[in-house]
């Protein structure tokens, strides 16, 4: 930008995005001096490189700005945790899997773990049992993203939420619903 450019020859680009011509930097900054606009490098690979009259400040503004929309429209996916036990009671299952069938519906991913103490270790096929009938429950709402897996004393998986289809529009050749005559 402005003094910092230097090639020897730069193709100049006014504020109006008309093509001025090949001329050396130090012309170019003149001329956009008498504007009260910068000099910006656009093309530094180009031959000879691309420089556009503009101003800078106002550029980097629109970028910013340009970025902030783009972020609203994200979609920012949480992961939620569940703890499980392995000698869980039915209803504390019910609900907590009512938990899971909510933080999927948000659009949120689950991980379900299940923590064993002690002793609790050589009953793991308990709480894959558990595990896998998470996954038969919520199957309607959500995916296996990660099987269960054992890491140290903790047995886990991830459920993502399924992908929403897409809603039926009523078709065209069906009769508007009368209104009703008082």
């Amino acid at each position: 930008m402005n003094e910092r450019i230097r090639a020897r020859e730069v193709r100049v680009i006014d504020d109006e995005g008309k093509q001025v011509g090949i001329m050396p930097p130090f012309e170019a900054l003149k001329m956009a001096r008498s504007k009260n606009l910068d000099l910006v490098e656009i093309s530094p690979t180009a031959q000879p490189p691309v420089c556009r009259i503009m101003d800078y400040g106002k550029f980097l503004y629109q970028q910013e700005k340009k970025e902030r929309e783009a972020k609203k429209h994200q979609k920012i996916i949480t992961v939620k945790e569940v703890k499980f036990r392995i000698n869980v009671d039915e209803h504390d299952y019910q609900t907590k899997k009512n938990h899971v069938v909510r933080f999927l519906e948000d659009g949120d991913k689950v991980k379900a773990t299940i923590f064993f103490r002690g002793r609790e270790m050589t009953r793991q096929s308990l709480g894959r049992q558990i595990l896998e009938r998470l996954i038969k429950d919520v199957d309607e709402k959500g995916m296996v993203e990660f099987r269960p897996r054992q890491e140290g004393n903790t047995l886990h998986l991830i459920l993502a939420p399924k992908k929403a289809a897409p809603t039926q529009q009523p078709q065209h050749g069906a009769p508007p619903p009368r209104a009703q005559a008082q």
